[in-house]
C-alpha cells in the first residue's frame, strides 16, 4: 500500500456561526428534519439553506485543516509546551515523570468526531508530554465531503476517502506530520479498527495501541478438547485415506457454496448500494439520523443525565455541514463493499495474535453498543494485552469517566515506558476545569 502525502496543515479564520432561534432551540440533528413538516415546506427549506454550510465555517478557533489526497482533513493538535495555564493540572504533572517520547493520535468511532476527545485531549498532552492529535475521518466531523462516486475495485479511480484504506493512510500521514518515527494510537469503537489496521500496515510506526470500547469482533476461544482424538487418528490406512478423501470432497462443496454465496452477496451489496445512493435512500438516512441520532448518543452513556445540551450540540454540529447525508451514505457503501486486500490477508480476528506492540483494552461495564464481554474476549486474543473495565460507565469512557480514563492510560504508559512504583501508586488523576 503506497502513501501519497500532499498538502500542508493550515489554520483558517473561523467565521461566526449564527443560528436562528428556531434552529437553536430545536433538538433536531439537521436542518431538514421531519419535525418541521408542520411548519410548512417553505420554512423547512429556509432552515436547510441556513443550516448547511461549508465545514470550515463551522470550525472552532483551535481547528486546523490540511489537504490529503484531495480531502480537507479537520484536525486538532495540542502541544504541552504551548498549553495555557488554564489547562487542568493532574497529580501526574506535579511529579518528575518520564516522558514517553511518543505523540498520540486519537481515532474516533462511527458518528463521532474530534469532539468526542474534547475532555481528555489536553490532559493527555500533559500526561505524555508530547503532542496529541485527533482528526475527523471523512463523512464525520468537519472534514470535507467528497460526493462523486468511488469504487474500491477499480484502480483507475482515485482512492475512496470513505474506505478503511484511506483512514489508515491518513493515520500514517499524521504520524509523518508529527515528525516522529512512532506514535501511540488511541482508537474508540470503530476507530479501533483503524488503529489496528494501521498497525498491521506499518507496525514499525506504532509504539502502542489503546483500544477503548473496541468495535472489533473478537474470536471465540479455541477449543482443544478434541486435540487428543485428532492425534490418535484412524489406525486403518484405508479408513484414513477415506477420511482424507471425504475432507477433499467436503472442502470442494464448501468452496462452491461459498462462491455462490459470495456472488449473491456481491449482487445484494450492489443493489443495496444503488438504493442507498438514490434520493429515497438519502432521505431515509436523514430521517433515521433525525429520529434516532440523539437517542443513540444518550444510549451510549451509562448515565444519560450527563448528556448535556453541550454534548448534543457537539455531536450534531457536523450535521450542519453541506452534504453530510450523502457522505454518510458513501461511507456506508464503502463499508459494505470495501474488500481492499481481504482476498490476500486472513480475517482480522485471525491476525490479532500477531500484534507485538503493547496494547491496552478499556471498556465500560454497561456498554450497550459493544458489550464488555467482547472486549474481554478481544484482550484474550491479543497476547500480553492489558484489560480494564470501568464501573458504571457506558460506551464512552473518555467522555463519561474522563478521570478514570486518564488514570488507566497513565498507569499503562507508566508500566510500558517506565516510571517509579511511587508514581504508579499516585496516578489517581484529579483535575479541575474539564470541558463539560
Amino acid at each position: 500500500m503506497s502513501r501519497q502525502i500532499s498538502g500542508q496543515p493550515s489554520r483558517r479564520p473561523v467565521k461566526p456561526f449564527i443560528v436562528s432561534n428556531a434552529a437553536a432551540s430545536s433538538p433536531s440533528l439537521s436542518g431538514s428534519s421531519d419535525q418541521y413538516l408542520d411548519t410548512g415546506a417553505q420554512k423547512n427549506e429556509e432552515i436547510v439553506a441556513e443550516a448547511e454550510q461549508d465545514p470550515m465555517n463551522l470550525a472552532d478557533p483551535d481547528s486546523c485543516f490540511c489537504e490529503f489526497q484531495g480531502v480537507h482533513i479537520h484536525h486538532k493538535v495540542f502541544d504541552p509546551q504551548t498549553l495555557s495555564d488554564d489547562v487542568p493540572i493532574t497529580s501526574q504533572d506535579t511529579q518528575e515523570t518520564q516522558k514517553t517520547e511518543f505523540p498520540m493520535i486519537l481515532l474516533h468511532g462511527f458518528g463521532a468526531s474530534v469532539f468526542s476527545w474534547n475532555r481528555v485531549m489536553k490532559p493527555l498532552a500533559r500526561l505524555v508530554r508530547s503532542k496529541v492529535l485527533a482528526f475527523d475521518r471523512p463523512a464525520f466531523g468537519l472534514t470535507s465531503r467528497l460526493l462523486h462516486p468511488f469504487s474500491s475495485t477499480n484502480d483507475a479511480k482515485p482512492l475512496n476517502p470513505y474506505s478503511m484504506v484511506y483512514s489508515v493512510l491518513t493515520t500514517l500521514y499524521f504520524i509523518d506530520f508529527l515528525a516522529t518515527e512512532k506514535a501511540i494510537l488511541v482508537g474508540h469503537s470503530a476507530g479501533c479498527l483503524v488503529a489496528v489496521d494501521s498497525y498491521f500496515e506499518a507496525p514499525e510506526r506504532v509504539a502502542a495501541l489503546i483500544l477503548v470500547a473496541p468495535a472489533i469482533f473478537a474470536p471465540r476461544p479455541s477449543n482443544t478438547a478434541g486435540s487428543e482424538d485428532n492425534k490418535k487418528g484412524p489406525k486403518n490406512k484405508f479408513l484414513g485415506r477415506l477420511v482424507e478423501l471425504s475432507k477433499v470432497i467436503t472442502g470442494a462443496i464448501w468452496r462452491a457454496v461459498m462462491g455462490m454465496a459470495s456472488m449473491l452477496s456481491s449482487l445484494y451489496k450492489k443493489a443495496l448500494s444503488a438504493f442507498l445512493r438514490s434520493s429515497l435512500g438519502v432521505m431515509l438516512v436523514r430521517m433515521a439520523i433525525n429520529k434516532f441520532g440523539v437517542t443513540a448518543v444518550r444510549n451510549a452513556w451509562y448515565d444519560s443525565k450527563q448528556v448535556t445540551d453541550h454534548v448534543v450540540e457537539g455531536y450534531t454540529k457536523p450535521l450542519k455541514a453541506k452534504g453530510w447525508d450523502r457522505a454518510l451514505v458513501e461511507f456506508t457503501v464503502a463499508t459494505l463493499t470495501d474488500t481492499s486486500g481481504s482476498e490476500k490477508k486472513p480475517p482480522l480476528s485471525k491476525r490479532l495474535q500477531e500484534i507485538k506492540c503493547p496494547v491496552l483494552i478499556m471498556t465500560g461495564d454497561t456498554d450497550r453498543i459493544v458489550p464488555a464481554w467482547n472486549a474481554e474476549r478481544l484482550a484474550r486474543a491479543i497476547p500480553g494485552s492489558v484489560f480494564h473495565v470501568i464501573k458504571k460507565c457506558g460506551h464512552l469512557p473518555q467522555e463519561e469517566k474522563p478521570e478514570e480514563f486518564l488514570s488507566v492510560v497513565a498507569k499503562f504508559l507508566g508500566d510500558v515506558f517506565g516510571g517509579s512504583q511511587q508514581q504508579e501508586q499516585e496516578m489517581d488523576l484529579k483535575f479541575q476545569g474539564i470541558a463539560s
